[in-house]
């Protein structure tokens, strides 16, 4: 799956294309992942269900991981868009791509964040439990 987006970006599910050292940097960065290895998160982007990158030209500068078992769950992870292209719609984008495009659209979804509940609500996630778990029930 390749599809445009206005202003030049494009959203790709080519794990191929994935730049493991750019994610890496933006995630160790992150509260949910500090400390996780390069070669952990080569693992994770290898063995994942699916993901999705957001590219403008050449450059990564969002990225979206799923693992799912095909038939019970699918989780969310790893959800970033670098902070000099947000606010143009495009972690929207990944999350839809990723929720609603993908072959998992139809089971119950999950996933763990202190942010961007408001985004994730947009897509039928409810509000976080204590333990910032967000889940979307399956669709029928």
């Amino acid at each position: 799956m390749r599809r445009e987006l206005p202003g030049g970006y494009e959203l790709d599910d080519d794990r191929d294309r994935v730049d493991v050292g750019v994610v890496h940097a933006v995630i160790t960065d992150s509260y949910w992942a500090r400390g996780r290895s390069h070669e952990t998160m080569a693992r994770l982007i290898r063995e994942a269900t699916r993901v999705v990158g957001l590219y403008r030209g050449d450059e990564l500068v969002g990225f979206a991981r799923v693992e799912s078992d095909g038939e019970k769950f699918a989780f969310l992870l790893d959800v970033y868009v670098l902070p000099q292209h947000r606010g143009r719609g495009l972690g929207v984008e990944l999350v839809r791509e990723s929720v609603e495009s993908g072959p998992h659209r139809d089971l119950p979804w999950y996933l763990m964040t202190e942010d961007a509940q408001g985004l994730y609500a947009k897509f039928g996630f409810g509000p976080p439990d204590a333990e910032r778990l967000m889940v979307r029930p399956p669709r029928s």
